[in-house]
């Protein structure tokens, strides 16, 4: 194998990745008001995805809390969105869920396994009968009615949130924070035996991974005019975001956002074809997913690289 074939390897992500980012931000310009809302929503996926695979992919703990964080974007837009520009809302959308998340981190990331799965889903459902009871109590409403923006906000808006995602999962996965989290993930007794402080670790990295759950929840709920506890706090997005991210395989940060590309787009065919059968199709997806495919389209696509490889190799 010549030295300039690897570096050409080396060059293909990133290259593909400024490509596609550019023409995202372009997209504005040339696409129709159908074409948008798509791929605004697509957007919104890709963000709920990849924040789940930020903390989740390396550490091995499965968090079904991303709609509580979500949750918490649409109704600061509600609350909010009238006295305060959108982007300001965007931000305090996502501060307010870090605030959260480190809260629920510092008390809950000691669990393990199957409990904090189970706590992560409880933490979705009381908030949503929290709110919901403060709603009828206090306001005497069931639910809010957003400020409507205009889609090439929404649109703009969400795209650089998921630029910023993008960027920051880079930074993580090729810092020593990253390395870090790889320990904890493969034995987090060693980790904490050579001195890494894997409580503090992990509520922060899962604070982080709130913030763009938030934001992207801040966006959407001006699209959607009225919001309720039982739209804004849906465990459909906890269960979508991790399955979106199974499906594309989170040993690599492209595997989340293939997912999430492919399941949101199918959705959108779906919901209009079977409204009433999608989420069972969804199920048996992610089945053949974990039986067939453990590392995701991304795991197939490297094992089929490597055969390609070997096979050229062979014949040189």
């Amino acid at each position: 194998m010549k030295p300039g074939n690897v570096n050409l390897r080396k060059l293909w992500g990133p290259g593909l990745t400024f490509v596609v980012l550019a023409l995202l931000a372009a997209f504005p310009l040339y696409a129709s008001a159908y074409g948008l809302i798509l791929v605004t929503d697509i957007l919104m996926f890709v963000i709920l995805a990849l924040s789940w695979a930020l903390f989740s992919a390396p550490t091995g703990y499965v968090s079904l809390a991303p709609a509580a964080f979500f949750g918490v974007g649409i109704y600061t837009s509600a609350i909010l969105g009238k006295q305060l520009p959108l982007p300001l809302v965007v931000f305090l959308g996502g501060l307010i869920s870090f605030c959260l998340a480190l809260l629920v981190g510092a008390l809950t990331l000691r669990l393990r396994g199957i409990y904090f799965a189970m706590f992560t889903f409880g933490l979705v459902e009381l908030i949503k009968h929290f709110w919901l009871w403060y709603e009828i109590r206090f306001t005497g409403t069931r639910g809010r009615f957003v400020v409507v923006v205009d889609q090439k906000t929404i649109y703009i808006i969400m795209f650089v949130t998921f630029v910023l995602l993008l960027g920051t999962t880079y930074l993580i996965r090729r810092s020593r924070w990253g390395l870090a989290l790889r320990s904890v993930g493969e034995c987090e007794e060693a980790a904490a035996h050579i001195g890494v402080n894997v409580n503090i670790l992990k509520t922060i990295t899962f604070a982080i991974s709130a913030i763009f759950m938030g934001a992207a929840g801040s966006v959407i709920a001006t699209r959607w005019t009225y919001v309720d506890p039982y739209i804004a706090f849906n465990p459909l997005y906890s269960f979508m975001a991790v399955l979106m991210a199974i499906f594309g395989g989170i040993s690599n940060p492209y595997g989340p956002i293939l997912g999430a590309v492919i399941f949101a787009y199918l959705e959108e065919i779906l919901l209009t074809r079977f409204p009433y059968y999608y989420m069972l199709i969804f199920g048996v997806v992610l089945i053949i997913t974990v039986l067939y495919l453990p590392e995701g389209l991304i795991g197939l696509v490297m094992k089929l690289r490597k055969r390609m490889a070997g096979g050229q190799d062979a014949l040189a």
